[in-house]
């Protein structure tokens, strides 16, 4: 996804070593080694993105400051919910549900993994029901790249299957799902699921 030029943040080699706490050769060194993703300015200055900073704390699991993870979830679309089910029928029903029930959501629907990555990227909807059993790509491989990548924002994911395995679950969790639901879906407790979601953004 190309940067948003009215969002973009940079940094500079200087600017990472006092958000990180160490000395501006370390931060240059993480550059030069592959470790942190940057790019040379014109004049031989490291410049970092926003969002690869975010990235590369994360992977090391370090501390993310407060100010650079609002940064990244500013430009997500909290007040859209996205549904990805291969199923148009079950697809078809979720949005009326969600229409019927008074949501002031803004509902996108995508019918395989392929549209679904498409969709995610361009739209960056702040809610996700994500079906795992998808055509051209597998939910959980989904749900790992938008927890994993700064660039679709972190969306919360509900990952929803008709799967029927001990494992099941226990994958959609490890690959980042917020929360787990079987089908045939509840739709009153799938409604209450996105609320209380919702709620953490509020």
């Amino acid at each position: 996804m190309g940067k948003s030029p009215q969002k973009i943040r940079i940094f500079s080699a200087l600017e990472v070593a006092n958000l990180c706490g160490v000395v501006n050769q370390t931060a240059i060194n993480w550059i030069r080694n592959g470790y942190l993703k940057a790019f040379m300015t014109p004049g031989g200055q490291y410049r970092v993105y926003v969002e690869d900073l975010v990235a590369f704390l994360e992977q090391r699991e370090m501390r993310v400051p407060a100010d650079l993870e609002a940064s990244i979830k500013s430009d997500v679309d909290w007040s859209s919910l996205a549904i990805i089910d291969d199923d148009r029928v079950l697809n078809d029903i979720i949005k009326r549900f969600f229409e019927k029930s008074g949501s002031s959501f803004t509902i996108l629907q995508a019918f395989d993994g392929f549209e679904a990555g498409a969709l995610l990227a361009d739209k960056r909807p702040g809610f996700v029901i994500l079906d795992i059993d998808l055509p051209g790509l597998d939910g959980n491989q989904i749900c790992r790249k938008v927890k994993n990548d700064p660039n679709f924002g972190k969306p919360f994911v509900i990952t929803i299957t008709g799967l029927e395995s001990p494992e099941i679950k226990e994958k959609a969790l490890a690959a980042g799902s917020d929360a787990f639901m079987p089908k045939p879906l509840d739709f009153d407790l799938l409604g209450a699921l996105v609320a209380d979601l919702a709620g953490k953004v509020r």
